[in-house]
């Protein structure tokens, strides 16, 4: 499931930044989000998203990385 969570949260990210940043980047390594270009209205995008789709409450300092993204919402969703 993990693998699928990981794939699914990377397209969102993806989706929030507009296509500035790849999937397959996302997915590439451990890089902050912000370092990959996700910018900060991409970032409220994402939260925006997130939270709607697995109905968490997403603590924004709390996710900086694709790998925080995937155990935060595994834990709270």
């Amino acid at each position: 499931m993990d693998g699928e969570l990981h794939e699914r949260l990377a397209d969102m990210i993806a989706k929030a930044a507009d296509g500035a940043v790849d999937p397959a980047e996302v997915l590439s390594g451990q890089a902050r989000l912000s370092d990959l270009g996700v910018t900060s209205l991409a970032y409220l995008r994402l939260i925006d998203a997130v939270e709607a789709e697995f109905g968490v409450e997403l603590d924004p300092t709390a996710v900086d990385s694709l790998d925080a993204l995937v155990d935060y919402v595994r834990l709270h969703g």
